[in-house]
């Protein structure tokens, strides 16, 4: 069935699917407002969106006031999820809304009990597109205790410093269930500018896990071999597949950020 969108990222306007203890399935439903309201946002449809993907598949859904999205957030399965404190703090997003108040919203609907807080996104996802600071183009979890983390190795690169920063932080953390993190770093690809002379993001977290397989950002680039190696021993009992992603992170994101999963109901 075909349902209108004034944007193509179901990461971020589709639901988030969870499951409850007995592998329930439901479907959270963020406020929608384009990434912050954004002078060249339209989200008419894409805020009904949500809703939508829930009624085709007959699922409950969780309704939620905090202006959020998919790519805002990650998981690890086990009472976890990292944020940036640009977006669900940011003005444009949840004005006057406390981190406290945040976390409180987030627990409730994705049932983790804590929260990890990165201060930003990376440089060049606050351009004209961007998103103001995704998580999921700066870390991830592979698996419960281990994050994957963007590394810009290049000092010319703003996303040099971030990346210095993010990596401290998450070394200094333990998850929900009190273990020190383990952080895998993944150099970022080797180009540093677009043609138009801007910062990429380009970034090899912004991945996608599907059934028995890990689709990877590639962008013709070096390092594309190189974070293919990592996410295989990460990911052993998986196909990992490079996919060229320039196209879509042209248009202001990744393949993660254009697909959702829905997990099959009664699985733990």
């Amino acid at each position: 069935m075909e349902r209108e969108l004034d944007d193509a990222w179901m990461r971020d306007i589709g639901p988030t699917f969870v499951k409850d203890r007995a592998g329930q399935l439901a479907a959270v439903d963020w406020t929608f407002n384009g990434w912050g309201g954004q002078e060249w946002a339209r989200w008419e449809h894409d805020a009904k969106i949500a809703a939508q993907v829930a009624d085709l598949t007959g699922v409950a859904v969780l309704g939620s006031t905090l202006v959020n999205e998919g790519g805002a957030i990650h998981v690890d399965g086990e009472g976890t999820v990292l944020l940036t404190e640009t977006v669900q703090l940011g003005a444009g997003r949840n004005p006057g809304w406390t981190r406290e108040r945040v976390e409180a919203e987030i627990h409730a609907k994705l049932g983790t009990t804590k929260a990890i807080w990165l201060p930003h996104g990376l440089a060049g996802d606050y351009g004209t597109y961007g998103t103001q600071g995704h998580v999921d183009i700066v870390a991830a979890f592979a698996r419960p205790g281990v994050v994957v983390v963007h590394s810009q190795r290049d000092p010319a690169h703003p996303d040099h410093a971030r990346s210095l920063e993010y990596v401290e932080i998450l070394r200094g953390e333990t998850d929900a269930r009190g273990r020190r993190l383990e952080v895998v770093e993944i150099p970022a690809p080797t180009v540093l500018k677009d043609e138009d002379g801007d910062w990429v993001d380009y970034s090899y977290i912004n991945h996608y896990l599907c059934n028995g397989g890990v689709v990877l950002c590639a962008f013709d680039d070096p390092h594309d071999e190189l974070a293919a190696g990592v996410f295989r021993r990460l990911f052993p009992d998986r196909t990992v597949t490079l996919v060229d992603a320039r196209t879509i992170f042209a248009g202001g994101g990744g393949i993660h950020c254009i697909t959702q999963q829905q997990p099959r109901a009664g699985v733990r």
